[in-house]
């Protein structure tokens, strides 16, 4: 076996491949000067690569890799690997998620510290000869609320060291348990009370739709005046002109960034001002999170090549080219089926049920339940689902799964249902593969309402009273956005209907914004998949 490693990883990491005596370790990480040209020569006759951020793992370079079997990346992003290209030439490619957890706590908390005491600023004075104790008045962080906004790993860290300055944490996850919140002695709150409430906010929620500039002018307006904000996530998730505009006015007293929307940021507006700590992305940047993501990857490499597990793969499951051709329809159902459900359920996810129909219900379905789990989880997670790690994630967020079978379906043959059960309410869907590969709805809520499970869908529950059907279109015709598909299901019991409208075009907010001002309307959501 040969491993090439292409960016340096500490030496322990090195020692858990150089101890299988029988291993080649090319390590090009410690010659400073590394060309492209050596690395494609070293790749030749390889197993596997390891990487960090720096190298490039290009469509170019595999195809100079007939050996290549797996590529470890040090780190969690994969934007550096081509992972088309590794896919279709069947290479395993593996990350470490959560290895740099605590050092993003840490820095997270370091921040809070030095916006409480304004500690860039005193030192910058005294360092000019000014000794202006007067202007330098800090704040305790003891009794203080801190607010955070997603409740992943790097959110329990940081709750985990506030506590021990006794602030109280309150969150806001939509995704997390009451019990997972509960061990970690966090309140969750929804998202206008931990606005409302908290003297220090920090974000850690992934990056969505929904969390796009969660921080905006509107948002910031709720928090008390005097906040405090930090931002050691994504950049995208704070609108930075508002937030500019909150310090100067003086609303938000000070704010420590470790991201921006752009990096490097090309308007320092927003880095440069004297209320804000700002870091070049370096919150994950520890030597114990290098260390931590360089064994891990070693040890996962090590153990793909000698029992062929795939621990935190990214890119492909695990199926023989028979299972696959068989099951790949049904992947591609079920998460497409979880990723609508989860767009469409409410907060606070308790348990997942799916349920297998037909001929379904006797293949092995594991990798079905993961597609499941991966397509509603990648709506609420930082870190990223896929078929291998899915159960696991959702394991974590304390969330149950239940898996039904029948052999026999009397309205539906080969049919995948799927069960979202919150804290307040349970939702449902139902859907098929149908002629030639084409995913369908069936049923949502226990309706029947059949429609295809693909691109924009306007999903709408009301009252099933005249006029809705035709406010809806109108509403959406006035703005140019076509309608491909009307679907309509009623409950004549409940006195309910539910609508599927696909679109060929995005909805604006306003419009979304007046089709709920409809009366009848309950609830309206687009759908992206």
């Amino acid at each position: 076996m040969k491993i090439v490693v292409a960016d340096s990883i500490s030496e322990s990491a090195l020692a858990t491949l150089r101890s299988q005596s029988a291993w080649q370790v090319a390590d090009l990480g410690r010659k400073p000067l590394t060309s492209g040209h050596a690395l494609e020569e070293e790749i030749r006759d390889a197993d596997a690569l390891i990487v960090r951020s720096s190298t490039k793992v290009t469509a170019r370079l595999l195809e100079r890799a007939s050996r290549l079997r797996a590529i470890g990346r040090a780190g969690v992003g994969v934007d550096n690997v081509d992972l088309d290209a590794a896919t279709k030439r069947g290479i395993v490619v593996m990350n470490t998620p959560g290895g740099n957890a605590v050092s993003v706590a840490e820095h997270t908390l370091a921040l809070i510290l030095a916006l409480a005491r304004r500690l860039p600023h005193a030192d910058s004075l005294l360092k000019q000869g000014a000794w202006e104790k007067k202007k330098l008045l800090g704040t305790e962080l003891r009794s203080k609320t801190l607010g955070l906004i997603g409740l992943g790993q790097v959110g329990i860290e940081v709750a985990r060291l506030a506590q021990a300055f006794a602030m109280e944490v309150v969150a806001y996850d939509p995704y997390v348990s009451s019990l997972i919140a509960s061990k970690q002695n966090v309140r969750l709150a929804p998202l206008n009370e931990v606005l409302t409430s908290s003297d220090f906010i920090s974000l850690h929620a992934s990056l969505t739709p929904e969390t796009h500039h969660l921080l905006n002018a509107r948002t910031l307006a709720l928090t008390k005046p005097g906040v405090r904000i930090i931002n050691c996530a994504r950049g995208e998730l704070i609108q930075e002109a508002d937030l500019l505009k909150a310090l100067e006015t003086g609303h938000v007293a000070g704010a420590g960034l470790d991201v921006f929307e752009t990096e490097p940021p090309r308007d320092l507006q927003l880095a440069s001002h004297p209320n804000v700590i700002a870091t070049p992305h370096i919150a994950g940047s520890t030597e114990e999170a290098q260390e931590i993501v360089g064994i891990r990857i070693a040890e996962q490499v090590r153990d793909f090549l000698l029992h062929g597990v795939a621990r935190n793969a990214v890119n492909m499951p695990s199926l023989s080219a028979e299972e696959y051709k068989k099951l790949s329809p049904y992947l591609q159902l079920g998460e497409k089926l979880g990723a609508f459900l989860a767009q469409i359920a409410g907060e606070r996810l308790q348990e997942v049920r799916i349920s297998y129909d037909g001929g379904l219900a006797e293949l092995n379905t594991h990798l079905v339940k993961n597609a499941v789990l991966k397509g509603v989880l990648n709506h609420v997670l930082s870190e990223e689902a896929n078929l291998i790690n899915a159960g696991a994630l959702a394991q974590d967020r304390g969330l149950e799964v239940v898996e039904l079978r029948s052999a026999r379906r009397e309205d539906f043959s080969n049919s995948l249902g799927i069960a979202l059960r919150t804290e307040t309410e349970v939702c449902s869907v139902l859907g098929m593969v149908g002629l030639r590969g084409s995913l369908r709805i069936l049923g949502v809520n226990d309706i029947n309402v059949e429609a295809p499970l693909k691109g924009l869908i306007l999903y709408i529950r009301n009252r099933d009273v005249p006029g809705v059907i035709g406010r809806v279109g109108t509403l959406l015709g006035d703005r140019k956005v076509n309608i491909a598909n009307f679907a309509l299901g009623r409950d004549p019991q409940a006195a309910e209907a539910i609508g599927l409208v696909n679109v060929d075009d995005q909805i604006p907010p306003e419009v979304l914004g007046e089709i709920r001002a409809i009366p009848a309307v309950r609830v309206a959501k687009l759908v992206e998949l």
